[in-house]
């Protein structure tokens, strides 16, 4: 067929999409230049595929827009589209950051050059496309996208330094800095499901771009490429455009990350660390080897693997309990007081502890304020506080540190916008004034911590150095991490701080993820469910947008609600995420401190029922914007789950009762199969607690399957 009449077939299959005109139109002007281009032939077999089959969906979400730079950088799916994480869109990314580089730097782009570094990611998802024809993509590794961008600035006459290996996002930071280059990439999709990649971009300071720098790019990418100039990888080393970084930087590397230690007798605590099959084998486990922690490298999950193998849901993200399932049972056998992990580019942490009721998790929030605790304490005790000293979090980070701050008499910076990003602009600026010596630390809730003055992003190393410093010592007084933070609590106030997100898939999601916000603006409440709104603060409120960029960075509503007489504050904070279709939600409830007779126990039991009931109130209204009726078993499905699958596991369930009455066991499981296919990775997990809620049983139980 001719392109003319495959996109009148999309023409008529996006009919059926309820999706908006533009993006439509959009996605069918991307299509024809992909059907038509040169550079797209080795795709065309697969879109002309995706025609045949009707893949109405698919087609939309991959061409109707090129995927945008957000918070962290650009990620999303590996796929065909410029909406996708391909060569393509890579090849693109990397002339139109030649093109800015050479543009802001000049000759001294070419000289300095550019640092690339890749994790362990690979693309090997069947079923997503047509396997019975060549794929471009089917096998596209985070190195091979690394080496792709290197030929294009090699292609540019820029200086460019690979990674022979895995490497860190923090050592990436690190090394642009050390080689004095003027920018760095990081090929990775960090904490997200295995077939997500992307491209992070590092300015010379080794920190994120901010906006508006971020927006020019962006618009170089988007407006200016007009062609894409590159030579062969083999050809850029002949030539010596292209270099490997030098050996010697990595242990450069480790020695940095050993500053950050503060008190060599707290040594006593025994870890399991685990790397979630990335990065960080090559920086945490050395760095507290190095610092003669009792250290463990997990087995199972301390080796490189690109589908995240032992991971549930492999989803190798820190904030998700359910990913440390496999971990806990090594921990018993090896007798580990905390378990420590990262994320597969190595700048996430995750911490348990083995407290007497089993394994704590502790969400990034908690980490952050025991590490801030922990260098507070000890730096006093060594009599080199000042009141000149810094912390510094982004306006999601939990609030108790204000207080901490303040009974310790050191400055802070709590509001700032979400991304690690803005901790390392406020770094570069003590850095300008000679002040960056009074910088203690600055983290954000997502478990993300940087301290020193080593990088500009956030390092898994750092806070766990503190963690095992801290954990040791508490070890002393045969006190555990959960001890040491009850204690926290119990002087300063209980302050639960909760994440949970609705995931908003395609061009539709992006419609309601504005939906929502406009909403919010235009029509907020006097109350939601029993909740008063006492105030709200809008973050595109004050000072004129400095970019397109800046106006997404600040989309950003706080609502404050009116608490009662033993509360402090009850805040929820609500904002699209920069780089995922989802609108993330962060509550905060905090409690003034303990007063007689009361137990922390107790405190927690009374907050945890505040937000069950603030956060079925607080979704439910927003799912009724979108013109969803939300039931209460939703909120016990697997909280990362897209609405759409959440809506259809309920649609589908009473398929599943159906399956019992089907006499072979073997065929039951199945058709469950079948049935939960569309849920990923270990189905029966996402969903099982919403269906006992309903049927008082396991599906396993229920369906009489082993």
């Amino acid at each position: 067929m001719d392109t003319e009449t495959l996109l009148s077939r999309i023409s008529e299959g996006f009919k059926e999409l309820n999706v908006g005109s533009k993006y439509k139109d959009e996605a069918i002007k991307n299509i024809k230049e992909w059907l038509d281009g040169e550079r797209f032939v080795g795709y065309k077999p697969q879109m002309i595929s995706m025609i045949e089959n009707k893949k109405w969906d698919l087609l939309l979400d991959s061409f109707y827009q090129i995927i945008p730079f957000g918070t962290g950088g650009r990620r999303g799916l590996v796929g065909i589209g410029p909406n996708r994480i391909n060569t393509i869109t890579i090849e693109s990314s990397a002339q139109g950051h030649s093109q800015y580089l050479l543009t802001k730097y000049g000759e001294d782009a070419k000289s300095r050059g550019v640092v690339i570094a890749y994790d362990v990611r690979q693309f090997l998802k069947k079923g997503v496309y047509n396997d019975d024809i060549p794929n471009p993509i089917m096998g596209l590794s985070c190195k091979d996208l690394a080496k792709t961008a290197a030929g294009v600035y090699a292609g540019n006459g820029i200086t460019t330094y690979l990674f022979n290996d895995f490497t860190t996002t923090p050592e990436l930071s690190f090394s642009v800095r050390e080689l004095r280059a003027v920018a760095g990439d990081m090929i990775s999709a960090s904490h997200n499901p295995p077939e997500f990649n992307g491209k992070k971009v590092v300015d010379e300071t080794g920190g994120q771009l901010i906006p508006p720098l971020d927006e020019m790019l962006v618009k170089i990418v988007v407006e200016q490429v007009t062609e894409i100039k590159e030579i062969s990888f083999e050809e850029g080393l002949a030539q010596g455009l292209i270099k490997y970084v030098p050996v010697s930087m990595h242990e450069q590397y480790i020695l940095a990350c050993c500053q950050i230690a503060i008190n060599p007798d707290n040594r006593g605590v025994k870890v399991l660390f685990s790397p979630f099959h990335g990065t960080a084998y090559t920086s945490v486990y050395p760095v507290l080897q190095r610092l003669g922690f009792d250290v463990v490298l997990d087995e199972a999950s301390g080796k490189p693997d690109p589908k995240f193998s032992s991971i549930v849901f492999n989803i190798p993200n820190p904030e998700v309990i359910e990913a440390y399932r496999y971990l806990m049972p090594n921990a018993d056998k090896l007798n580990s007081d905390i378990i420590i992990t990262a994320d597969p580019d190595g700048d996430r942490i995750g911490v348990m502890s083995k407290e007497k009721d089993g394994w704590k998790f502790f969400n990034g929030n908690e980490i952050f304020v025991m590490s801030v605790c922990y260098m507070l304490e000890e730096y006093k005790k060594k009599g080199v506080l000042t009141s000149d000293n810094l912390v510094v979090k982004t306006l999601v980070t939990s609030n108790i540190l204000e207080i901490i701050a303040k009974d310790y008499g050191v400055k802070i910076i709590s509001d700032l916008l979400v991304g690690i990003k803005y901790i390392a602009e406020e770094m570069n600026r003590l850095g300008k004034a000679g002040k960056i010596n009074d910088f203690l630390a600055g983290g954000e809730e997502s478990h993300g911590m940087v301290a020193g003055n080593y990088i500009r992003d956030k390092d898994t190393c750092d806070p766990a150095i503190l963690i095992s410093e801290l954990a040791s010592r508490e070890k002393l007084s045969g006190r555990t991490l959960g001890d040491y933070l009850n204690s926290v609590y119990t002087k300063y106030g209980y302050f639960r701080n909760y994440l949970t997100e609705l995931r908003l898939p395609g061009a539709e999601g992006m419609e309601n993820m504005a939906k929502i916000q406009s909403n919010l603006r235009e029509n907020m409440p006097a109350s939601i469910g029993e909740f008063m709104v006492s105030g709200v603060k809008d973050y595109w409120n004050g000072e004129p947008f400095s970019s397109e960029t800046d106006k997404v960075s600040r989309n950003v509503l706080v609502l404050s609600f009116v608490p009662d007489d033993r509360t402090q504050s009850i805040i929820a904070t609500i904002r699209p995420s920069g780089t995922e279709p989802k609108t993330k939600i962060y509550f905060e409830i905090g409690r003034k401190p303990l007063g007689e007779g009361a137990t922390i126990d107790q405190e927690k039991m009374e907050v945890e029922e505040i937000l069950q009931r603030l956060e079925k109130d607080l979704i439910k209204y927003l799912y009724k914007i979108l013109g969803i009726e939300f039931p209460d078993r939703g909120f016990l499905l697997f909280w990362q789950m897209p609405v759409t699958e959440k809506m259809r596991y309920f649609e589908i369930e009473s398929q599943i009762i159906a399956l019992k009455d089907l006499p072979n066991e073997e065929e039951r499981k199945v058709e469950l199969a079948k049935l939960l296919e569309f849920l990923g990775a270990d189905p029966i997990d996402k969903v099982d607690r919403a269906f006992k809620a309903e049927y008082h049983q396991s599906i396993k139980e229920y369906l009489s399957i082993s």
